[in-house]
């Protein structure tokens, strides 16, 4: 057995499990490698990642809804340990969709209505009824939650969740998807991280309650400073416990690819994403917000943890309070800058 080859073997070897993205492909390819560590990186959906790490405990390493982790850890489970990386952040006004029979002409107008969610404990609707009652006045009481998969019927809460008392949620027939019922008028409004398909095959039915959410969404950016965390990455306690210096390496690794992929957006010979002026675009999303948006840690993301925790809690979705420094490893709370 060669040198290099012994080195090799003697690596942690560790399963990933999370969506493919620009900014993690560093890590998929092997141009970032974590150091001390052979990482297996399996590109799979958030649902599934989800549902197999926390019923199951699949992988060693996840991607994992950051509400869903909260709420656990005010529930005194500890299965999990958080390093300050958040593969998905995404601002959450263009989450609302409508039926344009409904009436809805302005969020005020959801009132009385009947709104789909995938699951009301999901990292997009607390988001999405955070704006909605601090910018809008509308509460989560002030309507009806119909829950169920956006495309496929019959989905259920990746953990238990129970809605705080005077808020209405009933589940969708489990041979209904929620995209169908917003289509045919069966919903009213639909809540949906991803795009439902009526919508994008140009359903003349379903529209987006805030059209113009690009120029919202950057003024609500402006006006709060909040571009919201909605996943971060956990490993199994016991292999942190057993590997605590694992969890500084990933996270440098992690932030090493995002680099990596922030840069590529700037090239002009070689276009990294399929868009024709995706230099062009970069900067002016610089010059409008800021080119520290997408930075990972903890001190420079904790106002935005600390409003996801307390709107957690000020929608009845926590059990007990805790220090968001307490849910992350240790040492990846203060970084060592050259």
């Amino acid at each position: 057995m060669g040198r290099h080859q012994a080195v090799a073997d003697a690596r942690l070897r560790l399963t990933y499990a999370g969506n493919v993205y620009d900014r993690t492909l560093a890590l998929i390819t092997g141009a970032v490698r974590p150091a001390g560590i052979a990482l297996n990186y399996l590109g799979l959906s958030s649902p599934e990642v989800f549902w197999r790490m926390l019923r199951f405990e699949d992988f060693d390493a996840s991607e994992l809804s950051c509400a869903n982790y909260f709420a656990l850890r005010s529930r005194g489970d500890t299965r999990f340990v958080a390093i300050p990386v958040f593969p998905s952040r995404t601002f959450r006004h263009s989450a609302v969709y409508v039926n344009t029979g409904a009436g809805i002409r302005e969020p005020a107008d959801l009132r009385g209505k009947r709104v789909g969610c995938p699951e009301y404990g999901m990292t997009m609707a607390i988001w999405v009824r955070a704006f909605l009652q601090h910018d809008c006045g509308v509460l989560p009481s002030d309507f009806t939650w119909v829950t169920g998969g956006v495309e496929d019927p019959g989905r259920r809460d990746r953990i238990p969740t129970r809605a705080p008392e005077g808020v209405r949620v009933q589940p969708a027939p489990l041979d209904r998807s929620l995209s169908q019922m917003l289509d045919t008028g069966d919903l009213d409004a639909l809540l949906s991280p991803s795009t439902p398909s009526v919508f994008r095959a140009g359903s003349q039915r379903v529209a987006r309650l805030f059209p113009d959410f690009p120029r919202v969404e950057a003024e609500y950016y402006r006006r709060t400073g909040i571009f919201p965390i909605m996943h971060t990455v956990v490993l199994r306690r016991e292999i942190y416990e057993r590997y605590p210096w694992a969890a500084l390496s990933l996270y440098n690794a992690f932030v090493q690819a995002k680099q990596l992929a922030l840069d590529a957006l700037h090239e002009t010979d070689v276009l990294p994403v399929s868009l024709a002026w995706t230099a062009a675009y970069a900067d002016q999303e610089a010059a409008l917000i800021g080119r520290r948006l997408w930075e990972d840690g903890f001190e420079v993301n904790r106002r935005v943890l600390e409003a996801l925790k307390g709107y957690l809690a000020e929608q009845g979705l926590l059990q007990n309070d805790f220090a968001v420094e307490d849910v992350f490893a240790a040492s990846t709370l203060e970084v060592f800058r050259h």
